[in-house]
């Protein structure tokens, strides 16, 4: 029978857990407290044995037979902000710290020279597909929706929230394909774009690309960001260094922050990327905005700060869906509260996705990243160079962790984990969110 109250749900969970973890449910709690907030744990079941490196002898041994429901709770490191707050939050902080040092040095392997190098905030963003509703531009100052368009115009003023905003102004006549394709291909987009900016700096710089690549790096580090129309455009903290096999340098005084300016801008402008089934190669759209860090208005931590808050978002401030799509999910986008753009781009990919329709696409797995609108890259990158890579942050915060637990120089630790699910169980989430209910109430 499901239960029809609170109180009818968590009376059975609370004797459960009570009865798996011995006497009370302190060891639960005692889990639920060091997730931190975690929406979706993963649950794990296995032994550890912690032994003595000198001797041999096993001083401690652990198995999730005495954990409640057999379980040992993991935080699930969700990068996204949707799934898991919680954890999306740390994953922003460590970005925030990754492009930080990467723009003052003096932490994390990172010299303290750096924030004397060239360095700038780019962005660059997609070509048109079709006009949409339009909201505020950054001033926040809001503008009227194309008011002189000879076709379907629209003259109302849209205010932050506006659910129409990114809306395309007519679907029938919007290029859906082209918008699906773009954000398939933005990652290769991004690529060649990496290229040209090297051969760009080298022609301006007069010098060969060999003698360039040998005198000076570019170092950058990015995000992607979904636009409110649907599109992927990238944030992109990028710096000059001078090429050196140790450490990193100061570039030649040629390399100015005047040269990396223009060249961000004449290389973007010269990608292009041809497509099957496209008469018209893709490319980087017109607005280029290249901003330089300096210690005045664009300060180093506004900037990573600024940057790192994106690390968190997906797809969904487009009001697609925050998992894969199903076969079962295409009819029924609508009722799933997908607004009739996204829900359009959605089904686009999906039949684009057919790989015995269009075999031309099938290494894109367009209907695996249906729920992503085509975009399959990674949404923090940077260059190995560039500063201290979130693998080795996240290793020092287990290494602080460890310190308190046991001597990582006379111990080893030795245990054998099997995957057993995510998520807490329905009662599960039933008491955290009663207890978070209260935490907050006090």
């Amino acid at each position: 029978m499901t239960p029809t109250s609170i109180s009818d749900l968590l009376g059975p969970v609370l004797r459960d857990l009570a009865r798996r973890s011995g006497h009370d449910l302190n060891r639960w709690l005692e889990q639920v407290d060091r997730l931190g907030g975690c929406r979706e744990p993963m649950r794990l079941t296995g032994h550890a044995e912690t032994v003595d490196t000198r001797t041999g002898q096993v001083i401690a041994t652990y198995d999730t037979n005495r954990e409640p429901h057999g379980h040992l709770l993991l935080r699930c490191g969700n990068r996204r902000a949707s799934r898991c707050p919680s954890c999306a939050e740390v994953y922003r902080r460590d970005t925030f710290h990754l492009i930080r040092a990467g723009l003052l040095g003096g932490d994390k392997g990172v010299p303290e020279t750096v924030s004397t190098h060239p360095r700038v905030l780019a962005t660059l963003t997609a070509t048109s597909f079709g006009p949409v509703h339009r909201g505020p531009g950054k001033d926040g100052k809001t503008v009227v929706c194309h008011p002189r368009r000879t076709g379907p115009s629209c003259h109302r003023w849209h205010k932050a929230g506006d659910q129409r905003i990114g809306q395309a102004l007519d679907p029938d006549t919007y290029d859906y394909t082209g918008h699906v394709l773009w954000n398939a291909h933005a990652g290769d987009l991004w690529r060649r774009f990496a290229i040209y900016l090297r051969r760009h700096l080298a022609a301006a710089a007069g010098l060969t690309r060999a003698v360039f690549n040998d005198t000076v790096r570019v170092s950058f580090a990015k995000v992607a960001e979904y636009q409110a129309r649907g599109l992927v455009h990238f944030h992109a903290v990028m710096r000059l260094d001078g090429r050196s096999t140790v450490g990193l340098h100061a570039p030649p005084d040629w390399a100015t922050i005047d040269l990396l300016d223009a060249a961000i801008r004449s290389a973007a402008v010269s990608v292009s990327l041809d497509v099957p089934g496209r008469d018209e190669p893709l490319r980087w759209g017109r607005q280029v905005d290249v901003s330089p860090i300096t210690a005045g208005a664009m300060t180093e931590r506004a900037v990573a700060g600024y940057v790192a808050k994106y690390a968190t978002k997906s797809a969904e401030t487009s009001g697609t869906l925050d998992r894969p799509v199903k076969a079962h999910d295409i009819a029924r986008l609508d009722a799933q509260g997908v607004p009739n753009h996204t829900a359009r781009l959605i089904r686009t990919a999906w039949r684009l996705g057919n790989h015995l329709v269009h075999p031309e696409y099938a290494h894109l797995r367009l209907r695996e990243w249906a729920h992503m609108l085509g975009f399959r890259g990674h949404f923090s990158t940077k260059s190995r160079l560039y500063s201290t890579t979130l693998t080795e942050l996240r290793q020092a915060r287990a290494d602080f962790r460890i310190r308190f637990t046991r001597d990582p120089a006379t111990t080893l630790v030795l245990g054998n984990w099997t995957y057993a699910g995510q998520g807490f169980t329905r009662g599960e989430r039933a008491l955290v969110a009663e207890l978070r209910a209260e935490e907050v109430g006090r």
